[in-house]
């Protein structure tokens, strides 16, 4: 579950604050489990708490506030299409429509292949550049008419050989 290895990137990430304020590389450890992992379980949870001296319910409350922690298993993409009122208004929840048509899933599902899990997200901070998507939570995707939308998925599913 979680190595010596992974302990050891924790202890670099805990190592950027002060002694008594260790606490404070929580979200780091979240993510490096999520890196690794692809998902936070409980069970990685309780490990975080322990090396981190703070109790499990604290650190559950942080992979549960933010939707960038995963608290199950998702595809290969998460595709997180924000949905917030700016980009609503700017046609934000046609496009997760048109990603839930165009891979026969609901947001919240994943692929029957593994591929893709499709989420609404809250803001991404691009209003102006709406309908905007992240993939898996590092690339920002703008301006994604249905068209881009369709390349986007045609081209994740060339690259692995899915086509």
């Amino acid at each position: 579950m979680i190595t010596e290895a992974t302990k050891e990137r924790f202890a670099r990430e805990v190592a950027k604050y002060p002694a008594d304020q260790k606490q404070s590389a929580v979200m780091a450890c979240l993510s490096i489990v999520q890196q690794e992992q692809g998902w936070v379980s409980a069970e990685s949870e309780a490990v975080i708490a322990e090396f981190l001296g703070m109790a499990e319910i604290a650190v559950h409350e942080v992979t549960t506030f933010y939707n960038m922690y995963n608290q199950r298993p998702t595809g290969t993409y998460k595709l997180n299409v924000c949905t917030n009122l700016p980009c609503q208004l700017r046609d934000g929840y046609k496009a997760l429509h048109h990603l839930e048509s165009r891979l026969g899933i609901k947001m919240g599902e994943t692929t029957p292949d593994g591929m893709f899990t499709l989420q609404q997200s809250e803001c991404l901070g691009a209003c102006a550049d709406s309908p905007v998507m992240l993939v898996n939570d590092r690339c920002m995707c703008s301006f994604m008419s249905n068209e881009k939308l369709d390349e986007l998925i045609d081209g994740l599913r060339a690259a692995e050989g899915k086509a």
